[in-house]
């Protein structure tokens, strides 16, 4: 179901645009963007960010931007404008109460200023407000801005993270229940937010699958970090951040296969690599972190793909991006049993109860692999498209409206 091209988006996401790895709202940002314009906001610098995190030297021109201190719009993309606000407080470490509230509020202020400069500068008239996992600026765009529909995207579980856990939990309840609906990416998240919400439904995380299939499909170049490599190749491709990676499967899965080698791409946000040695060891490489669209040559040498998650109260609430990416690249994958929805790919994937199951499946899937189970898993992944998604976000923003409209003659 497509919706009307007169609809605009604004969409707030806790992602910046062309972030370190994969994100939801980017991909839903660019298939939303074939009939409709997305102005696409980003998650505020704060001024704490702005001297530890741009220290780059390809950072420069972003701080001079917000050193400003006035809206910035690029168009990213086709029909996709870019919005970095001026920079906000940093106010996380302060303790509820009212020297947070008031400075919270002052942080609205400065976001809902440049959606009215937006609102202004671009005739915005008939649009949708989609927040993802954002509850920190805007969560619910007020009523006199015009919305036709607020809706909160929840993607993980606020209450294990440390930092999202100070105020993230009680922000985003009070999202949920503003919000004409709610989307959840996994089915324990939706058991965990459908208690807040009057309108609430399970969306989940999709593939850009005509990235990925270049894997199966296409004559790539071979990465120059992999020229050398001989040997079977065992790959993963995602965020290494402390709270979802079995690191301790990882070093076990390079120790147990010596003549095959790991391949680890993306962003570290850890410790544990480093303190258990797995940067260093002979067969580890770690090429850092790639853009969407330099990921399918990687995956076309990956000779089997994994998904090494702890299983634990985060994972149980996952539903992984990387599930049908790897899946459209054709690439064998074995994961941990960390989720329902994960295990709901258990005809088309090798899921471990435990590390040897794990270190087991890997030899199996490699050898037990064919172009027929390749064509297999690219239609599971295909079936699981961004445009899918797209679709249900807009049933439910029609059913919305019809319900509204059901409303309205009911009270002339």
């Amino acid at each position: 179901m497509n919706m009307d091209k007169n609809f605009d988006i604004i969409y707030l996401s806790l992602f910046r645009w062309n972030g370190p790895y994969s994100s939801i709202s980017e991909a839903m940002s660019k298939e939303l963007s074939l009939n409709n314009r997305v102005f696409y906001i980003n998650h505020p610098y704060s001024y704490k960010d702005y001297f530890s995190e741009l220290k780059r030297p390809e950072d420069q021109g972003k701080k001079s931007g917000l050193q400003s201190g006035k809206v910035q719009m690029t168009e990213v993309y086709p029909n996709v404008i870019s919005i970095t606000t001026p920079l906000t407080y940093p106010i996380n470490f302060i303790s509820p109460g009212k020297i947070y509230d008031y400075l919270y509020q002052r942080n609205q202020k400065i976001v809902l200023d440049a959606i009215r400069e937006i609102i202004k500068k671009y005739d915005v008239k008939r649009f949708v407000y989609l927040n993802c996992f954002d509850p920190f600026y805007v969560p619910v765009l007020p009523k006199e801005f015009g919305a036709k529909m607020s809706i909160y995207q929840c993607v993980d579980d606020m209450a294990v993270s440390e930092y999202t856990i100070r105020h993230g939990v009680r922000l985003e309840t009070e999202a949920i229940k503003q919000a004409d609906a709610t989307t959840c990416t996994s089915r324990e998240l939706h058991r965990l937010k459908s208690p807040h919400s009057k309108n609430c439904h399970i969306v989940h995380n999709a593939a850009e699958t005509s990235i990925f299939e270049k894997a199966m499909h296409q004559d790539l170049a071979r990465p120059k970090e992999l020229l050398e490599v001989k040997g079977k190749i065992i790959g993963f491709i995602g965020n290494m951040d402390a709270l979802r990676v079995d690191y301790p499967l990882i070093k076990t899965i390079a120790e147990r296969n010596p003549e095959k080698t790991l391949v680890l791409v993306g962003p570290v946000n850890n410790t544990e690599i480093d303190s258990l040695g797995i940067r260093n060891m002979p067969n580890v490489i770690m090429p850092g972190p790639k853009n969407i669209t330099e990921l399918a040559p990687y995956l076309k040498c990956f000779d089997c793909a994994i998904i090494p998650f702890i299983c634990n109260t985060l994972t149980r609430s996952i539903y992984p991006l990387k599930i049908n990416e790897y899946l459209a690249s054709g690439r064998p994958v074995i994961s941990s049993k960390f989720s329902e929805d994960i295990e709901s790919f258990g005809e088309h994937i090798y899921l471990s109860a435990d590390h040897e199951e794990f270190l087991n499946n890997i030899n199996l899937a490699i050898a037990e692999n064919t172009p027929e189970k390749m064509q297999e898993r690219l239609e599971v992944a295909q079936s699981n498209d961004w445009h899918s998604r797209i679709n249900q976000v807009w049933s439910i923003v029609n059913d919305h409206l019809n319900e509204k409209k059901k409303e309205f003659k009911k009270v002339v």
